[in-house]
């Protein structure tokens, strides 16, 4: 899913007395995002590290609400395109992602339905680039890694994903994706 975390900082950034800009800094002078990505901190504990780094004040279930607005309404790839691949290969969603985003994006994507599974780092207990992440999808895949097609627009994941073995690609656009999956035979 297509996604802008100014989105969110734009919306904190009222609520706290750093700017919407300083946010990601102060962010990132934390490892609580990747605590919470990887599962090591439950989504209420998180919002109040959160709300203490920032200086917040908002009830859990508003920063839920806040925290998802990040996620653009439409979709990178058809809808059709997956729902086409769903009937012929088993699909995964492979993601960093995290204990408030995901069950939102579940209700408000009907995309996913397409999915066969979904290898979650907060489930995981590891991210993209771990070698971990990727050796739990391989083995959810329930075949070799070199039988596995992975986008992600982030070449670091796309070269992670190819040290396990994966047959693996940068995501540029929906049209190169349906041309890579052509060459492959898979449409």
């Amino acid at each position: 899913m297509p996604f802008d975390f100014k989105r969110a900082y734009a919306r904190l950034g009222p609520l706290s007395p750093y700017a919407a800009q300083d946010i990601p800094t102060r962010l990132r002078s934390t490892d609580l995002v990747h605590r919470f990505e990887t599962g090591q901190i439950e989504p209420e504990q998180f919002v109040q590290e959160l709300a203490a780094v920032l200086e917040f004040n908002i009830t859990y279930a508003e920063f839920c609400e806040l925290w998802s607005c990040v996620f653009l309404p439409e979709t990178l790839v058809p809808d059709a395109l997956i729902a086409s691949l769903a009937t012929r290969y088993r699909l995964l969603v492979l993601s960093n992602t995290n204990a408030i985003h995901f069950p939102m994006l579940r209700s408000r994507y009907p995309i996913l339905g397409h999915f066969h599974g979904f290898v979650l780092s907060y489930e995981v207990g590891a991210a993209k680039p771990s070698a971990r992440i990727y050796q739990e999808a391989i083995r959810q895949a329930g075949c070799s890694a070199a039988e596995c097609f992975f986008t992600d627009d982030i070449p670091l994941y796309v070269e992670a994903a190819r040290e396990q073995g994966m047959d693996a690609v940068q995501f540029q656009s929906a049209a190169q994706i349906e041309s890579e999956l052509r060459s492959r035979g898979a449409l």
